[in-house]
């Protein structure tokens, strides 16, 4: 039997609740997720923050991937209330619990003045190159802008370096800084696959940034040619969002921890030797720093470089890969991050392990004591205690020691 619009509202009415926004807001603060089905230039156009984006007509294809949790309510809104009341109705049937639809939708939304925003608009040629991260529910076009605003900095263009300065460029992150001092050498080619055998001789640096940009127009590429020390880490790391590290000295990588945890920016360790591999995210006060991890460097004898011991021309390759996949969920804001955990790598018998890590109370970096402590400067002046960061239980062996230079 056929059914008038009017009919099919009232259907939707009977078994959809409708929130107006007032109420919706307060739901939102409580937890509950929107949920925009809107077309994709109403999106652009503008959208309330934190919502996901499902239109209308993809709905039954995409939803499940978008809301996998059929029992958590959501909010759907639409321009009006209409096509948000429709869909709700469909998921019903689709078997989640309760989805609640906007009266007045977006429009309403808007015009009572509650916040919303307007998303950066990819060029048609943008939204040809990251086609794939626009399909992708956590990424979207959104998430695509949010990496071509971010700023990611690379200490080292050497075999930690190259693949990771190579993704982070394909997946659109705006700017890129690169701190090296060498030049390229051709046996670095067996593992430093930015660069090239015409390149041998050039500076590493301005390797790099011709790799890049080659591969990537949207990518700015800001150049470092200079050692990382003391007096200009602070300069250098300035304003990026994320540092990925691969220093070539245990000197190098305390001074890059000890300036990254007063400055508040995240660091992405890897290490190497031969077949073997370490990775970790030292994110400052959320989980340890590298001083957390080893208070003293080892004898230079039991670390040898890779000059010295030699290393498998992919491991690098692999860590670093994995260290530009942990970039993009900082940068993101997505999935965990491996804070407080350390992956170790065997090549020879493809294995991985984690080791659950904890921050020091008494580093000198990092601990309670620590002037950038959070609980150091609400407390400073106050003379209320210092707040203690619970410790993650620390796994017994196999043990983690720290991995030679990589160069």
């Amino acid at each position: 039997m056929t059914k008038t619009f009017n009919e099919l509202m009232r259907e939707a009415r009977a078994l959809v609740r409708e929130v107006w926004p007032d109420e919706a807001a307060r739901l939102v603060q409580s937890g509950v997720r929107l949920l925009d089905v809107r077309e994709q230039h109403e999106w652009e156009e503008g959208h309330i923050p934190g919502a996901l984006h499902v239109p209308r007509g993809y709905l039954e294809m995409e939803i499940e991937s978008a809301l996998p949790d059929r029992n958590a309510p959501v909010i759907l809104y639409c321009a009006g209330g209409v096509r948000s009341l429709l869909a709700a109705r469909e998921m019903k049937e689709m078997g989640y619990v309760e989805p609640i639809s906007m009266a007045g939708g977006f429009q309403l939304w808007k015009s009572e003045g509650r916040p919303w925003t307007q998303p950066k608009v990819l060029t048609p040629e943008q939204k040809r190159r990251y086609s794939r991260h626009l399909l992708i529910p956590e990424v979207g076009a959104e998430g695509q802008a949010k990496l071509l605003e971010s700023r990611a900095l690379f200490i080292g263009a050497g075999g930690l370096g190259a693949p990771a300065l190579l993704y982070l460029a394909a997946a659109g992150v705006g700017t890129i800084g690169v701190v090296d001092f060498d030049t390229v050498d051709l046996s670095n080619l067996q593992r430093q696959v930015i660069h090239t055998t015409d390149r041998v001789g050039q500076k590493k640096t301005d390797s790099a940034k011709e790799a890049v940009q080659a591969l990537n127009p949207d990518v700015e590429v800001i150049a470092y040619d200079e050692m990382l020390t003391e007096e200009n880490v602070a300069r250098i790391i300035e304003g990026y969002d994320v540092i990925l590290d691969g220093t070539d000295t245990f000197e190098t990588r305390y001074t890059l921890n000890d300036a990254a945890v007063r400055a508040g920016i995240p660091v992405i360790h890897a290490s190497v030797f031969r077949f073997e591999g370490q990775l970790t995210v030292f994110q400052p006060y959320a989980g340890p720093c590298y001083r957390c991890l080893y208070p003293t460097p080892p004898p230079p004898e039991l670390a040898p470089g890779c000059s010295v011991a030699g290393v498998l021309g992919v491991v690098p390759g692999t860590l670093g890969i994995l260290q530009a996949t942990e970039a993009l969920k900082l940068l993101l804001g997505i999935g965990e991050p491996l804070v407080g955990r350390l992956l170790i790598y065997d090549a020879l018998d493809m294995s991985f392990q984690e080791l659950k890590l904890r921050r020091d109370p008494h580093c000198p970096a990092c601990g309670d004591a620590a002037t950038g402590h959070p609980a150091v400067q609400a407390s400073a002046g106050a003379g209320a205690p210092i707040a203690s960061v619970a410790p993650v239980v620390q796994l017994q062996p196999p043990t983690a020691r720290p991995l030679g230079r990589i160069d």
